[in-house]
């Protein structure tokens, strides 16, 4: 049985004294728990720029997490190219979906791009709004002299090639002049964040989208339908670029920032525009019935002369 002293508390020396005796104890310290679980507070006055931070995805988030998981190749191998058209189908299909509805207030780069920015989605939404132009004008022209005695319907090809000029051109040149406008006025206003090159295309390939089931209704033979609708696909992609680059200009000078809206929208129209009086508005001359003299007509006026 153990003895009465054996039983008693015994009270122990500091820390510093028990590590001394044995350098291998493990030691716990109850306040620095008590510290760490205290929430710290956050300092006030930079709400303002975090939101614009994170509108604009300004953050170091996204940056250490395109360090994290892309490795950069040179630009001549097949590895640097791979990466631009490293999407899933739910990415395309989530990016799609975004630009045929834009929410006021919100992104498109932040909220679906910033993470993965591609090029395969504005490829085949390019590639896919050519064929669909030149295929429904094709068949706009046949149904409009549908029924004509002199009418011979022959394809017209060369609106394949005029259709994909116009398209990539646009989808590829005003985005390269937007990201040097952009760069260079970020140059001279410190406040201003620059969008990347491959970010803008990116942009620009999904706002066309809203276009391929629009160039598809273009074969409906009404001239009032027909502007319904791009006015309505104008709305609709005009709105996504707008509420896209606004925040990325809105800190420059007003008229600066004011007339490259103007000039993004104007540019988008004349392509609408454009395309709808081109490919289908147009005049068919070389089809337009052409009027022949009965003989009455030619005995008549061989006796006038």
């Amino acid at each position: 049985m153990a003895a009465a002293d054996d039983l008693q508390f015994e009270e122990f020396g500091d820390g510093a004294t028990l590590l001394a005796a044995n350098p291998d104890a493990t030691t716990i310290n109850i306040e620095d728990t008590d510290e760490t679980s205290k929430p710290h507070p956050r300092p006030r006055g930079g709400s303002g720029r975090e939101e614009d931070d994170e509108l604009l995805g300004n953050n170091d988030s996204d940056e250490k997490l395109l360090a994290g998981h892309k490795k950069s190749s040179p630009f001549w191998t097949f590895e640097y190219y791979q990466t631009f058209f490293d999407v899933d189908t739910y990415q395309v299909f989530d990016r799609i979906k975004g630009s045929l509805l834009p929410v006021p207030g919100k992104n498109f780069v932040r909220l679906y791009v910033r993470s993965n920015p591609d090029l395969y989605g504005p490829f085949w939404i390019c590639a896919t709004l050519v064929f669909a132009i030149a295929i429904s004008g094709n068949l706009s022209n046949f149904l409009i002299h549908l029924g004509e005695k002199t009418y011979h319907y022959v394809p017209e090809f060369q609106k394949v090639s005029i259709a994909a000029t116009i398209i990539y051109a646009y989808a590829w040149l005003v985005p390269l002049a937007l990201w040097g406008f952009l760069m260079w006025r970020n140059s001279k206003v410190m406040n201003i964040v620059s969008y990347s090159f491959l970010e803008i295309v990116c942009v620009y390939g999904y706002s066309l989208f809203i276009y391929i089931p629009t160039a598809v209704l273009w074969i409906i033979p009404q001239r009032a339908v027909r502007w319904v609708l791009v006015m309505i696909a104008l709305g609709i992609s005009g709105s996504v670029l707008a509420m896209t680059f606004w925040p990325a200009v809105r800190e420059d000078n007003r008229r600066v920032a004011l007339a490259t809206i103007v000039t993004i929208l104007l540019l988008h129209v004349l392509l609408s525009v454009g395309c709808l009086a081109y490919f289908f508005d147009a005049p068919e001359m070389d089809h337009l019935p052409t009027a022949t003299a009965t003989p009455n007509q030619t005995v008549a006026a061989a006796k006038s002369s």
